[in-house]
C-alpha cells in the first residue's frame, strides 16, 4: 500500500468529522421546547396535589376524638354488608 493513498483516505474522514461537528452544533443551536397550555395546565394542577395535604384533618380529627373516648361504633352488620359489596365489585 502506498503512504499517499493512505494519507489521501485520512485526509478525507478528517474533513467529514469536521462537516458532522458543524452540522450538530447547527441542529442545537436552533432546538427549542414549547409546552402547551394543556401541559402548562397539566404542571398548575401537579403542583397543587403536592401542596395538598395527604390527610384531611378537618374530616379525621372528629372520629379520631369519638374513637379516644370509646363513643365511636361500628356495627358488625354493616361492616359485613360493606365489605361484600367491595368484594362484588372487585370480582
Amino acid at each position: 500500500m502506498r503512504i499517499e493513498a493512505y494519507n489521501q483516505v485520512q485526509q478525507l474522514y478528517q474533513a467529514k468529522r469536521t462537516g458532522k461537528a458543524q452540522n450538530a452544533k447547527a441542529a442545537s443551536q436552533t432546538d427549542r421546547v414549547q409546552i402547551s397550555s394543556f401541559g402548562k395546565d397539566i404542571q398548575i394542577a401537579k403542583a397543587a396535589v403536592a401542596s395538598a395535604p395527604d390527610i384531611r384533618e378537618e374530616l379525621t380529627a372528629p372520629i379520631k376524638a369519638r374513637i379516644q373516648d370509646g363513643t365511636y361504633g361500628v356495627s358488625n352488620e354493616s361492616f359485613a354488608d360493606k365489605l361484600m359489596k367491595k368484594y362484588e365489585e372487585m370480582r
